[in-house]
């Protein structure tokens, strides 16, 4: 339930102007950016007894206090609710996550002299030509090789050049501009090739394609012939995509669609007469249909560039307020229309068909999801007799031979990682070989902070685990009662993975494909990861500093020796042709590095 104390007189202040509402739960945190015509009119409906749907309800539940920012303009309040959206990426706004990861585009710029053509995951605003966008059987890469194939435009990185051809020239695969084996002119009417190509013109790439492979064939390079064929395979997938009845060279169809709990929008690309592959954005939006169909529409165009057309499938989206919006984006004329027959129509159908089956799909993922985290939890509880096991918090130790002691300690909430939370340790009381004592510093420290009122201890653990048996958990029990602690720990043996309480001197075991199990499985193998990668570095750093005592050799060296070698024991065993055949050292240093482990002779 929202909390009505502060929420109430916040509401009588409420302005019937234009603006955006930020909700925050009882930590501070954003949970949901909305934008309104009149403040006082939405905002108010949120907090009022009447039904509302389960995802909207969720997020009302979850409100403790709210701010709001009076605009101008209706349009300003769009503006500027998709800029705090991307900026706090709220729990209850539909967000820019593609259930299939986001497309790749192709970017030429033609400010350049010779502009070269890349695959990009981004699109900025720095006036380049971005095409796309191109995934699932339709990849940039191998749209790129056919671009290399038939036009021979660069795709090496930077302005720059070298001062010779690469292997691209030497293979016909580029046309030099580098070493000025082609004009200007020349390849200024290259790149307008790939430009029409890209803009869905794939014939003359047919053609060149299809003439370099029967010259392959009869030259009896058959190897190459097949490379070509794959590319003619690529090009026939373009043209499967050709809209023939569809008058429309560059436009976006999207569908918005909800079940009342989860939601998701599809969108749906046409260039040059071809559909490209579509788009599909889950989410658990607390927003109602028009409202997050144009506060994604708004988020979605920050990322990618915006057609001269847009199709949507709601009557009731504001498309006066977002033309005037993505026009200013576009910088020229936008339209945004709901289709009501023919091939458009036919296309926002198809659209919501991709959006209702993302949403199942979504629900599916949820609920294997749920199982593993918040169900294993409760799960743990039961089978262990835990109150909470909301939060849980491993320690491991990591060593050599008694050397290099360090220590990891990772925590997990609601069943997932909670990186921010993960803490290292270096061992400073504990000599030689001693497991059991460096635990014992180890969780000394992180409890003796917390009773300090240190805020970055203070949270407890619901439940520690400890990587062992029986005697390492009970090391580490006493050491918490000595703190003045009580906090359920347990131990988990790796052999048999037999879990040890503190409450019984019998281990309890869990089938092997129990999600609890795997928890702490999963609990335990992180806290290992983490503190071998923490020891590895130490350990890296300690004998990298005594190679950089050697002239000549600084850290990028000494971490390159140690990289190919393995130790410095090793590295001192080396003889001189050794080092001096070692990737990236010359002689001087190879001899400076010799004469330091072996002396002058």
């Amino acid at each position: 339930m929202f909390n009505k104390i502060k929420i109430e007189p916040h509401i009588k202040d409420l302005p019937e102007k234009p603006g955006v509402y930020i909700m925050k739960d009882a930590r501070g945190n954003i949970i949901y950016v909305g934008k309104a015509v009149i403040l006082k009119r939405r905002v108010t409906q949120y907090f009022r007894n009447s039904p509302k749907p389960e995802k909207v309800q969720a997020m009302v539940d979850n409100v403790d206090d709210f701010e709001y920012v009076v605009t101008l303009t209706e349009a300003d309040a769009l503006v500027l609710e998709a800029t705090l959206i991307k900026k706090h990426m709220p729990r209850y706004n539909i967000l820019l996550k593609d259930d299939k990861g986001q497309g790749t585009y192709i970017r030429m710029d033609m400010k350049e002299k010779y502009p070269n053509v890349e695959i990009t995951r981004r699109i900025r605003k720095d006036g380049a030509k971005y095409f796309g966008p191109y995934g699932g059987g339709l990849s940039a890469k191998a749209i790129l090789r056919v671009i290399k194939t038939v036009y021979g435009v660069r795709t090496c990185a930077g302005k720059k050049f070298a001062k010779r051809e690469c292997l691209d020239w030497h293979i016909g695969l580029c046309l030099a501009p580098c070493t000025e084996r082609t004009t200007e002119s020349e390849y200024r009417k290259a790149v307008k090739g790939v430009a029409e190509f890209l803009n869905g013109h794939t014939a003359q790439a047919e053609a060149v394609i299809t003439e370099k492979m029967r010259k392959a064939a009869e030259a009896e390079d058959y190897e190459r012939a097949i490379e070509l064929r794959d590319l003619l395979t690529v090009l026939g997938r373009l043209d499967e995509r050709t809209l023939a009845d569809l008058s429309i060279k560059d436009a976006d169809f999207f569908a918005y669609v909800t079940d009342g709990i989860r939601s998701a929008v599809s969108v749906m690309p046409v260039r040059g007469n071809k559909l490209f592959p579509n788009g599909n954005y889950p989410s658990a939006d607390a927003s109602l249909g028009a409202d997050a169909l144009t506060s994604f529409l708004m988020q979605y165009y920050g990322e990618h560039p915006v057609p001269s057309e847009i199709y949507v499938n709601l009557e009731d989206v504001d498309a006066e307020v977002l033309s005037r919006c993505l026009s200013d984006i576009k910088g020229g004329m936008v339209r945004v229309k709901v289709p009501q027959r023919g091939q458009k129509r036919d296309l926002i159908k198809t659209a919501e068909e991709n959006a209702r089956e993302c949403i199942e799909k979504t629900a599916d993922r949820e609920l294997r999801l749920r199982e593993q985290t918040f169900g294993a939890c409760e799960m743990l509880c039961k089978r262990l007799g835990l109150k909470n096991a909301r939060r849980i918090e491993c320690y491991d130790i990591s060593h050599i031979s008694g050397t290099d002691k360090v220590a990891s300690g990772v925590c997990f909430i609601d069943g997932s990682k909670a990186a921010s939370e993960y803490r290292r340790y270096k061992i400073k009381t504990v000599e030689g070989n001693d497991d059991f004592h460096c635990m014992a510093e180890v969780l000394t420290r992180r409890l003796e902070r917390a009773a300090q009122g240190d805020a970055k201890f203070a949270e407890l653990p619901d439940l520690i685990v400890i990587d062992g048996g029986k005697g390492q958990l009970h090391a580490a029990y006493k050491v918490m009662k000595e703190a003045g602690f009580d906090i359920p720990m347990v131990g988990l043996a790796k052999r048999e993975e037999e879990i040890f309480t503190t409450t019984s001197p019998e281990a309890v075991i869990l089938s092997r494909d129990s999600a609890a199990l795997k928890l702490l499985q999963r609990v335990r193998d992180e806290a290992h990861r983490f503190a071998i990668t923490y020891h590895r570095n130490t350990r890296m750093k300690r004998i990298g500093t005594e190679l950089t005592k050697i002239p000549g050799v600084g850290e990028k060296k000494s971490k390159l020796l140690l990289k190919a070698y393995g130790s410095v024991a090793r590295i001192k065993e080396l003889p001189l042709e050794a080092l001096e055949s070692t990737a990236g050292m010359d002689k001087p240093t190879a001899l400076a590095v010799y004469r330091y482990f072996h002396g002058e002779d």
